[in-house]
């Protein structure tokens, strides 16, 4: 038996699951990168940083690799109240795998990412996950020493001073390289919210720095399962020009031909260590919070279940209003929770964006923005063998 604990997108208590025959598999998981120009910008200025764009490979024909960067880890779920209230997050230049070498059609690349640090965990995109308690505060300091761009910290829905938005466009502050500044959060919004760079936000964002605040309300009853699942496209061809590729790319012109879910496209989607599959027990209950990090939206459809929206942007639904669905359009920087009972017929259940062209990798179907819900019961089967070789798991 393997033994794998969830690093950030995933369940929060420790999971132990078994595979006949294809070894074990655990509960799942889920980019940054310095530009190759100065990045140098005027205090509060808001438009036209020419950001470079990008190809899905990171391999130039015939050169070697665009960059030599590390490449980025899942998310990881960062307790606050085990440190402190206290965090310093970076950015730093990483490779990002949107999906891995070892998946089927593997690799697909962006090689210049600008991912988020939190403390001493490796880069992540998306990046990681701060979980509090209703009531309690924090310090993020923002450390801008590895990166070559301006940058700042901003946090949807949570009260902080003005001067701690984040946004250069009205309080004129920015966090310039090798400088760092220390925001003052409080956790009054119970539910899961959004952080994100505020400085040429159509192109710092694309380029990785996104991130989740989960704020746990103070009578917060856990379920059996719980999951992260960020929502996001990429147009690849902004990640080259940074990279120094030989690729052109404006946010006028902006075309997405990447989709993910936590960072990675299907088949890698269903890695549980790397990717994001909704692993379950027969009978039991799943809390799905649901973010999109991109700017088209994106329906979200489960198969075989229907669920119940319990949140949204922080704020509970109340039981009166609640019903079932099986699809819910989550647009641009919104979260939803939902929640649904495993009650289906044991299986495996896709669970993906309805846009069907969304669930390509580089016009490849299937791919992109598609996971599953996956019972562990049925994981001695050769189904879900099947479904493991694709991701490129070998437990």
């Amino acid at each position: 038996m393997t033994t794998y604990s969830n690093t950030g997108s995933g369940m929060r208590r420790r999971t132990v699951l078994t595979m006949a025959g294809a070894g074990a598999l655990g509960a799942l998981a889920g980019c940054l990168s310095p530009s190759t120009d100065d990045g140098s910008t005027a205090a509060g200025a808001e438009g036209g940083d020419d950001e470079p764009a990008d190809d899905t490979d990171d391999t130039a024909e015939n050169e070697g690799p665009l960059t030599d960067y590390q490449y980025t880890a899942p998310p990881q779920i960062v307790d606050l109240a085990e440190q402190n209230h206290e965090s310093t997050l970076r950015t730093v230049p990483a490779r990002h795998e949107i999906v891995t070498e070892e998946a089927s059609g593997g690799p697909t690349t962006l090689p210049e990412v600008w991912a988020w640090q939190a403390d001493d965990l490796e880069p992540s995109v998306p990046g990681p996950i701060y979980r509090m308690t209703e009531g309690e505060s924090f310090e993020l300091t923002y450390d801008n020493s590895g990166h070559n761009r301006p940058h700042t910290v901003h946090v949807h829905a949570l009260s902080k001073s003005w001067k701690d938005d984040g946004a250069p466009v009205s309080t004129r502050m920015q966090v310039d390289p090798d400088e760092s500044h220390t925001y003052e959060l409080a956790g009054d919004v119970p539910g899961t919210h959004f952080y994100h760079c505020h400085v040429q936000t159509h192109n710092h964002l694309d380029m990785g720095m996104y991130g989740l605040i989960r704020v746990d309300p103070e009578d917060y009853q856990e379920p059996d399962r719980e999951y992260f699942l960020t929502l996001r496209e990429w147009d690849s061809r902004l990640h080259t020009q940074n990279a120094g590729g030989d690729a052109e790319y404006s946010p006028t012109d902006r075309n997405p031909n990447l989709y993910t879910i936590n960072g990675r496209s299907a088949p890698s989607t269903f890695h549980p260590e790397l990717g994001s599959p909704l692993l379950v027990s027969e009978g039991e209950t799943m809390r799905i919070h649901l973010t999109n990090a991109g700017y088209d939206s994106h329906p979200f459809h489960t198969h075989g279940h229907r669920f119940t929206v319990v949140e949204k942007d922080g704020s509970p639904i109340p039981e009166e209003a609640q019903y079932k669905e099986d699809v819910i359009n989550v647009a641009p920087a919104e979260r939803y929770t939902i929640e649904l009972e495993a009650t289906a017929d044991p299986g495996i259940y896709p669970a993906h964006c309805h846009k069907v062209h969304h669930v390509t990798t580089d016009g490849a179907y299937p791919g992109g923005m598609a996971t599953a819900i996956v019972y562990e019961e049925i994981m001695d089967t050769e189904e879900f063998a099947a479904v493991m070789d694709d991701a490129g798991f070998d437990g």
